[in-house]
């Protein structure tokens, strides 16, 4: 079965369609409950209390900072994944990418006895002065955690979808590495980069379990949003209602930017590579 027009062919069997309709409703239908359960009367008063904003202010800030941390890391583990290979690079990746699968309050317990005070390198940071669990600084760490793999993978898809002949194009030219890395490559994944680093933003904002695992629920200091949605939902269930729809309305803003970002991503390699065969 073809389009009209000869597009390319579309032929679903209708069942399929069916199947899908079932699974969007899946999506959808939760989404609509929380709408048509916030208080609307209220709903300003209630995002703007006193301890929402204070939660929703510490949860842009840690999830900025996390962002950083996991660009400044995860942009080097993409590369050498993606361009370097050596044996147990299968390992790797798959150990890079466990927090994807892992259960988050595990990641919390793993940072608890790595950062804690009798944790693996807690000890030492403790005999400097450096208290990490606990703290706003644990926040930004169990963020980094859960959030590091979304970027690897968004990044390391993009630098295999782009191949490597452009850069050896430029290192034949007489470009050094960093050169090339600068010159060339950053630019050439720069949207699935930016994907990346939308998509890990977002999983920071959105962290629970290992939040309050490693850095527990402390007013101004660790109680993210999600922190306070889930305590609202004990003594305020309209609070906790309106605050998961903002949390619900960026989850959808974000999307909307990777996705673009994806999208932008193949527009420029399709220049790119129809420049090159002209």
């Amino acid at each position: 079965m073809k389009r009209r027009g000869g597009q390319g062919y579309t032929g679903v069997p209708a069942w399929v369609y069916a199947l899908a309709v079932v699974g969007a409703a899946f999506i959808l239908l939760p989404l609509l409950a929380i709408v048509a359960k916030v208080n609307w009367a209220q709903f300003f008063p209630l995002i703007t209390s006193e301890s929402s904003l204070t939660a929703l202010g510490l949860s842009l800030r840690t999830s900025a900072a996390s962002t950083v941390l996991c660009v400044l890391l995860g942009v080097p583990l993409a590369l050498v994944l993606a361009r370097s290979p050596f044996p147990g690079q299968r390992l790797l990746r798959a150990f890079v990418l466990l927090p994807l699968v892992l259960p988050p309050v595990v990641g919390g317990i793993a940072l608890l006895y790595t950062f804690g005070r009798q944790g693996l390198l807690g000890k030492s940071l403790e005999l400097a002065g450096v208290q990490v669990a606990f703290s706003t600084t644990a926040v930004v760490l169990a963020q980094t955690f859960v959030a590091l793999p979304f970027l690897v993978v968004s990044l390391e898809g993009a630098l295999r979808t782009a191949g490597s002949k452009y850069e050896a194009v430029a290192a034949t030219l007489g470009a050094g590495p960093g050169t090339v890395l600068r010159r060339v490559t950053v630019p050439l994944v720069l949207p699935g980069l930016a994907s990346g680093a939308v998509l890990s933003f977002a999983r920071s904002l959105g962290e629970f379990g290992a939040t309050l695992t490693f850095a527990g629920s402390l007013q101004g200091v660790t109680r993210t949003l999600p922190l306070e949605i889930y305590l609202q939902r004990e003594t305020d269930a309209d609070a906790a209602v309106a605050l998961s729809l903002v949390l619900v309305a960026v989850a959808i803003a974000v999307v909307g930017l990777s996705y673009g970002g994806r999208r932008a991503g193949i527009r420029t390699g399709n220049r790119a590579e129809s420049g090159a065969t002209k």
